[in-house]
């Protein structure tokens, strides 16, 4: 895999200029809440929505892919904290 990667120029950690790339239409089919349990106690629920993307014109992935940036939000919801770490109101 690092043959490809350096055959094609491309490092996946690199941040890649896609101020040049195609903005892409979606549509949502499907946006789930993730449940976390933390090791304090509290639980949270999490989802990313998407807002926006962009796909490169000239870099590719290592298996021929485009690579796609995207612009997201992330909604967080706290299901419950332990009492200790509330405020009192």
């Amino acid at each position: 895999m690092n043959e490809i990667r350096e055959r094609e120029g491309l490092d996946l950690h690199a941040k890649i200029d896609l101020s040049e790339g195609e903005e892409v239409d979606f549509e949502n089919e499907k946006e789930e809440w993730n449940v976390y349990k933390l090791a304090d106690g509290s639980t949270l629920k999490v989802k990313l929505v998407l807002v926006n993307v962009v796909r490169s014109r000239d870099k590719h992935d290592p298996l021929g892919n485009p690579v796609y940036g995207i612009t997201s939000q992330n909604i967080v919801k706290v299901l419950n904290v332990p009492e200790k770490f509330k405020l009192k109101p």
